[in-house]
C-alpha cells in the first residue's frame, strides 16, 4: 500500500481525527500481541523492526547487523515473515528457485548475505533456523509480533518521515502508541535527516544514512535517469541517487512491494526512450521484475548500504547480544 498523505500532516486532519477511534483499537490490539509471553528459541535473536507501517530501512539495518556478526565468525540466519505472511511450515529461501511472489522481495535480498527462513509463525521459523545450525538469528521486522524472546531489539526510524501525525493506523502511521512500543526497544537507528522527533530519555539512538555503492555511484555521475521505485517511501531512493551524482529527470514512485505489470514496464521503457534517459531502480524492486527485463531494457540497479555515524557503541551492543 501507499501511505496516505494525511498521515504526514504536521497535525491530525479532520479525516485522521475521524479515524482515531479505529486507530486506538488497532493500537491496543497490537500492544496485546507485543505483551505475549516470549519463548526462547535456542539462539539469540536480534530483532530489527520499526514503529510505523511501511518501510523505514529495516532491511539495510538487518544486513548491517548480520555482516557485523558474520565478520566475527557467527553462523547467522535471517528470519522473515515474508511479504503477505504466507502460512505453512518454515521455508528456507533458495534464490535460484524462489521468486518474490513465493517468499517476498526482502528475503531474496537477505539470502545474498546469509541463509533465510521464511515463516508466518516467527517462533517456529526461529526454531527451524536453530535446527539448521543458526548461531544467531537476525529478525527482519517483528517488533510488534511478541511470542519470541529477543536478545536485542532495534527500532529503525525513517528520518525523513518521522512518526507523521503521531496517530495509529488507519488514522496515522504508528502501529501502536509510541511510548508503549519504546518500552520494548533496546536502541533506535534513525536513517536520514529530517523529521525524527527527539529520542526518549535513556533510550540510545544512533544516526545512519544510506550510501550508494561506490562503483555504481561512480558510473552514474552526470547520467540523466528515469528513477523508479516501489518501496515504503520512494523519495529516499531518489535522494540517495541524487547524492550519488545522477541527474534525475524523471521519477516514478509506486506502492511498497508493488507488482510490476506489463503495462507498467512498457510505460517506463517508452518514457525513458522518448526522453533519452537511463532507467534505474532499487535492488528490492529488481527482485520483483521479470527475469531478463533489466538486461533487455538496459536498466540499472543501485545497491546501497547503511552507514552508522559513531557506530562503536551500537556495534558493541550487537556483538554482545550475538555472543561475539
Amino acid at each position: 500500500m501507499k501511505a496516505p498523505r494525511f498521515w504526514q500532516a504536521p497535525r491530525p486532519t479532520l479525516l485522521a481525527r475521524a479515524l482515531q477511534p479505529l486507530g486506538a483499537v488497532y493500537g491496543a490490539a497490537t500492544l496485546r500481541k507485543m505483551h505475549r509471553a516470549r519463548a526462547d528459541c535456542g539462539a539469540p535473536v536480534i530483532c530489527v523492526g520499526n514503529y510505523t507501517a511501511g518501510g523505514a530501512g529495516k532491511t539495510p539495518a538487518a544486513i548491517y547487523v548480520a555482516q557485523l556478526l558474520l565478520a566475527r565468525g557467527k553462523n547467522v540466519f535471517f528470519l522473515s515473515r515474508g511479504y503477505g505472511g504466507r502460512g505453512g511450515p518454515p521455508l528456507r529461501v533458495d534464490p535460484a528457485r524462489h521468486t518474490a511472489a513465493d517468499v517476498g522481495d526482502e528475503p531474496l535480498l537477505l539470502a545474498r548475505i546469509a541463509p533465510v527462513i521464511v515463516c508466518a509463525d516467527r517462533l517456529a521459523g526461529a526454531r527451524a533456523a536453530v535446527a539448521q545450525g543458526a548461531g544467531v538469528i537476525v529478525m527482519d521486522d517483528g517488533l510488534q509480533s511478541g511470542g519470541i524472546a529477543h536478545a536485542l531489539t532495534l527500532a529503525v526510524i525513517d528520518g525523513g518521515a518521522g512518526f507523521g501525525n503521531g496517530l495509529c493506523v488507519p488514522a496515522g502511521p504508528l502501529r501502536a502508541p509510541l511510548d508503549a512500543q519504546r518500552a520494548h526497544v533496546s536502541a533506535e537507528i534513525v536513517i536520514g535527516a529530517g523529521r525524527a522527533p527527539p529520542p526518549a530519555p535513556g533510550l540510545p539512538r544512533f544516526q545512519g544514512r544510506l550510501l550508494a555503492d561506490p562503483d555504481a555511484a561512480s558510473a552514474l555521475k552526470g547520467v540523466r535517469v528515469l528513477a523508479f521505485a516501489g518501496i515504503g517511501r520512494p523519495e529516499k531512493f531518489f535522494v540517495t541517487l541524487e547524492e550519488a551524482g545522477a541527474q534525475i529527470i524523471g521519477r516514478a514512485g509506486f506502492a511498497d512491494h508493488h507488482t510490476y505489470t506489463p503495462r507498467d514496464l512498457a510505460g517506463l521503457r517508452a518514457r525513458a526512450k522518448d526522453q533519452g534517459l537511463e532507467l534505474i531502480t532499487t535492488e528490492k524492486d529488481a527482485s520483483r521484475l521479470p527475469q531478463n527485463w533489466l538486461a533487455d531494457s538496459g536498466a540499472h540497479v543501485l545497491p546501497v548500504q547503511l552507514v552508522i555515524d559513531n557506530n562503536d557503541a551500537l556495534d558493541a551492543m550487537i556483538l554482545a547480544a550475538g555472543g561475539a
